[in-house]
């Protein structure tokens, strides 16, 4: 595949952020071990990006293809009203404790283990957080590419 071809067809592995595939192409050999060195040598500012990038789970916007998929098959597109007072409230909860969304691979999980999982994750400290959550999304990134 040429470098266009590639580059066209795995940029959307991860969500809105197509420099990590184009950096990972360059360096040639396993693609996810390099997707993940990326990661690891991207600056700060650029892996807040990455995870900032994430939409909040279940908040009425537009997502992408990928993410509205995700989202559906976890049942979050589909919630009562209490159901979605909760996921705002940890939304914003967990927004302004960490200033990033909170990110889960939904693929792995149910609406129920999501919401363990949000809770639990609210009395991480930011490291370990922003850690948990590039983690989550190398896991979304490898189930993204097995799709492909």
């Amino acid at each position: 595949m040429t470098r266009s071809e590639f580059l066209a067809r795995y940029q959307d592995i991860f969500e809105h952020s197509p420099w990590i595939v184009e950096r990972a192409y360059d360096r040639g050999g396993d693609f996810l071990a390099a997707c993940r060195a990326v990661i690891v040598e991207a600056s700060d500012e650029e892996r807040l990006s990455l995870i900032r990038a994430h939409p909040e789970l279940a908040a009425k916007i537009e997502l992408t293809a990928a993410s509205t998929a995700e989202q559906m098959g976890a049942g979050l597109r589909a919630l009562t009203a209490e159901e979605f007072q909760e996921f705002a409230a940890l939304n914003a909860a967990y927004r302004e404790k960490f200033g990033f969304p909170f990110v889960i691979c939904v693929r792995e999980h149910t609406k129920t283990s999501i919401l363990e999982n949000f809770r639990a994750r609210l009395g991480h400290d930011s490291e370990t957080e922003e850690r948990t959550a590039l983690q989550e999304i190398l896991k979304i990134a490898a189930l993204r590419l097995a799709a492909l």
